[in-house]
């Protein structure tokens, strides 16, 4: 007979997700002001306490903020608040670089668009400058390395989604460490890989100046199913 453990959960803890997930679902907003706690005990049907310990438990994830003497208040989450997932213990085997692969292309497929959409003057210039120098170092292991990753990180500052960019610099940081935890690949010293890598980035840089969203988008699909490729490759060895 198998027997699975009872989970046990303080009556505080059900409150807050409750009340969490109104605040999620929108029902409750930035700004709306919560009933007081004598309201929310009588809605509850419990102690004064246990509601005190469920705003606690809110203002601790940063959903609500409790002013003294004037009661508690949904806060307006920012882009900082919120935590994104954490990758260190991530082990790094086959399958999880083909899942960081799908995830980035999934991401960085939606940013190339948004970047030809809403790229300004400044993000241009810094795109270019980046093409520029990838074009001036072909061959170059570590500055194509360098340059491949800014280019990424311009293009996500590009799409001005903090949260995209936060999750880019992350995925991105990640697939460096996969690679440097087995062997180094070597993409850029070949001189014609690294010029085959600079076309394609020209290619993205291109549509985003043109405010081609789906040419930016085919345009990066292509140059990630291309490093795709080479880095399925180099697993197999």
């Amino acid at each position: 007979m198998e027997l699975s453990k009872i989970s046990t959960r303080k009556i505080y803890e059900v409150i807050s997700d409750q009340m969490e997930q109104l605040i999620v679902g929108g029902t409750l907003k930035p700004g709306d002001k919560l009933p007081s706690g004598k309201e929310l005990s009588e809605k509850f049907q419990v102690g004064r306490s246990t509601v005190r310990e469920a705003l606690s438990a809110l203002k601790a994830k940063g959903l609500v903020e409790i002013r003294q003497g004037e009661g508690s208040y949904v806060r307006r989450i920012e882009p900082d608040d919120v935590e994104l997932p954490g990758f260190q213990s991530l082990l790094m085997n086959r399958e999880t670089v083909i899942e960081l692969i799908e995830a980035r292309k999934a991401l960085e497929i939606s940013i190339a668009g948004l970047a030809a959409e809403k790229r300004t003057d400044e993000d241009i210039a810094e795109l270019e400058r980046i093409i520029r120098r990838m074009s001036d170092h072909l061959g170059d292991e570590e500055e194509g390395e360098r340059s491949d990753l800014q280019f990424h990180l311009a293009l996500a500052r590009a799409a001005h989604n903090s949260i995209m960019l936060r999750l880019v610099d992350t995925i991105s940081n990640q697939m460096q460490t996969a690679i440097r935890e087995t062997r180094r690949l070597q993409m850029y010293a070949s001189k014609t890989v690294s010029t085959q890598l600079w076309s394609e980035h020209r290619d993205i840089y291109e549509a985003v100046l043109r405010q081609n969203a789906d040419g930016a988008q085919e345009a990066m699909r292509k140059h990630l199913f291309h490093v795709e490729q080479v880095l399925l490759k180099f697993l197999k060895k």
